[in-house]
């Protein structure tokens, strides 16, 4: 019965959404609704009731968050047959505890690969890493043995950096690399610089060990090298966090003309950089790191989290010098062992055997597809982004706040991130990240974004009128 079931919503006092909602779980109770039966499509049932569609997309929501229905991409909204979902239906206004988002803008992560081949090739490397366990749970020596350090020296060369292995160090993961730097580096009340507006974990970290971060002025091309230099006069800085390719969330890449800047300034005052270039293999030409221009000044962090699979928990690091190596490997061990030898030796096959380069490929392709459509379903101007970017960067107009869209998203069950989580100093932007890869299709990016596009068209009040 289906596509022409037409929901009585006079019935209901409540928000729209919610009687659409209601009408659907009493239309079950009554028999109206059978199991199995397909609901009309949105934007039909939208234009059937004259209401708007964000209404109908958010009822949907709500009854699948009670357990009535179900969505399958490319099929449509489905009733439940289950006993069990028929029995969840809450009053309006009643929390319940097992809902959760259903699409996650809110996380940076890469698509997910989906193609058979190359998941066929990523499991084959699985299995020949798999062939010779027993080894692999043994506790291993810290930094990588030499197969590995080739393997991450391989990878970092496409880079342009081509340090001695001496220097190169197999970490587990990003974050707890920069915890060790940052112990190295800083006391407990001293200052790190950053960008005003920074990647969230290094906050934390700093938080974590009572240091200072102090964010510098940015514009289009990064931090402003002048601010930069004021600060070290001022504050004595015993470090600087960039985060110069694809910065997490602005998506700015800092050029070249800036980075050999910004180095001058810290050769200048002696002020170590922590560069932190997760996304720097994701351009297939990005600018040289900042390790290639000051390599005695520089401590570089690539990171696999975000070129190949964060489940790895890997970073390759270079120290700037031989002198820095013990502190880094007391820090690192002291509260990391070592990285898990099952997943080094998982990298390193995948980069020996070109499966890494199939994955990061993947990516780059899925993640332009991806920022494709959120320039078509968004007005233009109103977003900052990098065709190659995980995430779109979102300062907001006409009357919407931060906390108005992230509660306006989040009700019906998508997920976005406020600017206060990126905000070193100073009162937040009105702003957003908006996130489009991790483990979401793009039909489901594409349900999330149109949701986004119609709620920005007008304001707050427009909006919260139709539920």
């Amino acid at each position: 019965m289906s596509k022409m079931w037409n929901p009585d919503l006079s019935v209901s006092a409540g928000p729209l959404y919610l009687a659409i909602a209601e009408a659907i779980a009493s239309d079950v109770r009554s028999g109206r609704l059978r199991a199995g039966d397909r609901l009309p499509p949105q934007r039909e049932l939208a234009r059937r009731l004259d209401i708007d569609f964000t209404t109908v997309a958010r009822g949907y929501v709500e009854a699948r968050k009670r357990g009535l229905v179900d969505a399958h991409i490319g099929r449509g909204t489905f009733v439940l047959a289950t006993p069990e979902a028929q029995l969840s239906i809450l009053p309006i206004g009643t929390p319940d505890p097992k809902r959760q988002e259903l699409i996650d803008l809110s996380m940076n992560l890469p698509p997910e690969p989906d193609d058979p081949d190359l998941i066929a090739r990523m499991r084959e490397g699985l299995s020949t890493v798999a062939a010779n366990m027993v080894p692999l749970l043994r506790y291993q020596s810290f930094g990588g043995s030499a197969q590995d350090k080739e393997a991450a020296s391989a990878w970092l060369s496409r880079r342009g950096l081509v340090p001695s292995q001496q220097r190169v160090f197999v970490t587990p993961g990003a974050h707890p690399a920069i915890l060790a730097i940052f112990s190295m580096l800083a006391k407990p009340g001293q200052t790190i610089l950053s960008e005003n507006i920074t990647y969230p974990g290094a906050r934390s970290i700093a938080a974590q060990l009572r240091l200072h971060m102090h964010g510098l002025p940015m514009d289009e091309k990064g931090i402003l090298p002048d601010a930069f230099s004021d600060a070290c006069e001022k504050m004595a800085p015993k470090a600087l966090y960039l985060n110069p390719t694809l910065q997490n969330p602005t998506t700015i890449t800092i050029p070249e003309e800036r980075r050999a800047e910004i180095c001058a300034v810290a050769r200048r005052f002696h002020v170590p950089i922590v560069e932190d270039d997760a996304y720097g293999f994701i351009p297939v030409h990005a600018p040289a790191p900042l390790a290639t221009i000051a390599p005695d000044l520089v401590w570089h962090i690539g990171g696999l989290a975000k070129c190949i699979g964060a489940g790895l928990r890997l970073a390759y690091v270079v120290a700037p010098d031989t002198r820095a190596i013990w502190p880094f490997v007391s820090a690192m061990k002291a509260s990391n062992v070592m990285a898990s030898p099952l997943t080094v030796a998982l990298a390193t096959r995948w980069i020996e055997d070109g499966t890494a380069d199939m994955i990061l490929r993947f990516i780059r392709k899925e993640t332009g597809a991806r920022q494709a459509m959120a320039a078509e379903m968004l007005a233009p101007g109103s977003f900052k982004a990098d065709p190659l970017s995980f995430n779109i960067w979102l300062p907001l107009s006409n009357g919407w706040t931060r906390s108005g869209l992230i509660n306006h998203m989040r009700a019906s069950g998508i997920g976005v991130l406020a600017s206060d989580a990126f905000t070193v100093g100073g009162t937040p932007a009105e702003a957003a990240r908006v996130c489009l890869g991790g483990p979401i299709s793009r039909p489901q990016l594409r349900l999330g974004l149109e949701y986004l596009a119609h709620a920005l068209e007008g304001s707050p009040e427009m909006a919260s009128a139709f539920f």
